[in-house]
Parts: structure tokens; sequence; C-alpha cells
């Protein structure tokens, strides 16, 4: 089983000529409104993936709550350890360029009050693979990593967005997933490089990092890996980042290899980003594993950056 703790939101998404700068009011000449959230939006593009999936999560009791949840039930996600709280149904305000590039304002309302007692021990063991991101409280978030691997199960960490977490809970994970920048933080607070190499072999644990039209890249027992970027035309990138860290759960909990998993993510996740916003562009197993056919294949070449 895949047991996903993390945040739902309702999206707020408006197109730009460009990306808003400090004291800039910038006209839209449309808006979307759309169920978005990492936890949400990981467990939508592994269900797609084929995965059974549980989400453990909060919305709150306004009008927003039950369209929040809407996707989420039409892909069989499992809902039954949702709490319904007296609070804001937590929302993100999403401003998206001609190239798909995107900024993200986030009101974590009922998000804060998720709770990891929400999610029994009944729920954990080593059948589960546990993916946890850094949309609700992180206090809860540490919680439930230790207990769940205490319990034997696999645990993935999404550090993402990137704030403050107990160290604890940085070795605890078996699998730690970051953008450059999101990795580049938690390197900057260790004192260690900002790249999967050095935060492997500091924390101990598998570590993937998302580079975008870069690609992705892993350093695990077996070494280093590069996943060259699937080529696509992008259009929107919100929740690229949260399809990747799905399907790799996803295909990690059917019992693939890292390799195999990490070409099967980034596919996955490139094809989300040509369609526009999140949840609805998440592509289906389908769709995953016709482009893998033509996909580049996972190597140990260093990726050449941009400066």
């Amino acid at each position: 089983m895949l047991l996903i703790f993390g945040s739902i939101n309702i999206d707020f998404i408006f197109p730009l000529s460009c990306l808003p700068r400090a004291g800039d009011t910038l006209w839209s000449a449309s808006a979307r409104t759309e169920p978005g959230g990492k936890g949400a939006n990981a467990a939508i593009a592994a269900a797609r993936d084929g995965a059974a999936v549980t989400l453990v999560g909060a919305v709150g009791t306004d009008v927003l709550a039950d369209a929040a949840l809407a996707g989420l039930t039409k892909a069989g996600v499992a809902l039954s350890h949702i709490a319904r709280l007296p609070e804001d149904t937590g929302r993100a305000a999403i401003c998206i360029d001609p190239e798909g590039y995107s900024t993200v304002a986030v009101q974590a309302g009922a998000n804060r009050l998720a709770r990891a007692s929400q999610v029994p021990d009944s729920l954990l063991g080593p059948r589960t693979t546990l993916l946890v991101q850094m949309e609700t409280d992180p206090a809860e978030t540490v919680a439930l990593i230790l207990r769940a691997k205490r319990l034997g199960s696999r645990v993935i960490l999404h550090l993402s967005p990137a704030r403050p977490i107990d160290t604890a809970a940085l070795t605890a994970a078996d699998v730690l997933i970051g953008s450059s920048p999101e990795l580049a933080w938690a390197g900057e607070r260790l004192g260690t490089g900002n790249n999967p190499a050095s935060l492997s072999a500091a924390l101990g644990v598998v570590t993937v990092r998302m580079m975008g039209v870069q690609g992705a890249e892993s350093m695990s027992p077996d070494g280093f890996r590069h996943m060259p970027a699937f080529p696509i035309h992008m259009r929107d990138t919100t929740g690229a980042g949260d399809c990747f860290s799905g399907v790799l759960a996803a295909a990690l909990a059917r019992g693939a290899a890292l390799d195999p998993a990490m070409r099967r993510a980034s596919v996955a996740a490139a094809l989300s980003a040509t369609g526009l916003g999140a949840q609805r562009s998440m592509p289906h197993a389908r769709d995953i594993d016709a482009a893998l056919r033509t996909a580049p294949d996972v190597t140990d070449q260093q990726a050449e950056l941009p400066d």
C-alpha cells in the first residue's frame, strides 16, 4: 500500500505575460480554480499510475472542501482518514508565465492541523510505503516518519517546500527527494554539499534531485545515476515535482528498483508539464508506458548543469 500524508488545497491559477516582481500589479486574461496541494497531487499521480493509495490530511468545513476532494474521489484514492475541521481549506495562488514557469503563494488553512495520530499503526508496517511532504506541520511529519520507520515502513520524504525539519527524520527516511534549490537549502543547513552525493553521504539515505530540463539524478548504494530529461513542449510546471514523487513512490511500492522507478517518475513528471494545471495534467499509466518506449535511459554520467 502507498500511504501519503500531506496537504489538500484549492488552487487559484492566473496565467500572466510574465511573473510578478515586487510592487507589480498584473492583469490576467483568465483564471482557473482547481484542486491541488502537494499531498493530493502526489496521490492522484500515484493512483493514475495504478497504485492503491490512501491519503491522510485535513480540509475545512467551508465551501471549498468538497471541491478539493473531488478529483481524489474520482481517482479512487481512499479518503477515510481525512479530517474535516472548523478551519479554511488550504488554498494557493499560482501565477504562470507563457513558458510554463510559476510562482506560488500558499495559505495552509486546515493543512496545519493535520495530525500524525490520524494514521493508525494498522496502516504502517513492512508492506507500506509512506510518502510525506512539507506543507503540513513539520513536527507532525517528523512524528509520523519516526513511527513509520519503527514499524518497518519504507519512508520517502519530498523536501518541498524546504522548511526546517529534525535531522532525525532526514536520517530515518529511505529516500529523500528535492529540487536543486530544495537540496541546496538542506545542504547549507547541514553543512554539506548541495548535491545528492554529499547529502546521501551525510545522511545515509538515497537522495534524488529533480532538475527540470536537466532531468533527475540520484545517489544510492548502487552509485550515481542521471536520468536525462524527456523532451516535451512545456506548458505548465505546476505539480510536476508532486507527480515525480507520487509516481516514484508508486513504482517503489510495486517493487521496482530505483533506476526504473526514477526513469518512470521523470517521464511522468515531463508529461504532466505538457498540460495546464496540476491534478488534471497527471498522466495515466498507459500514457507513461507509451512514453517510456522512447525515453532516454538512466546513465552514470553527470549532467552538464548551467552556471
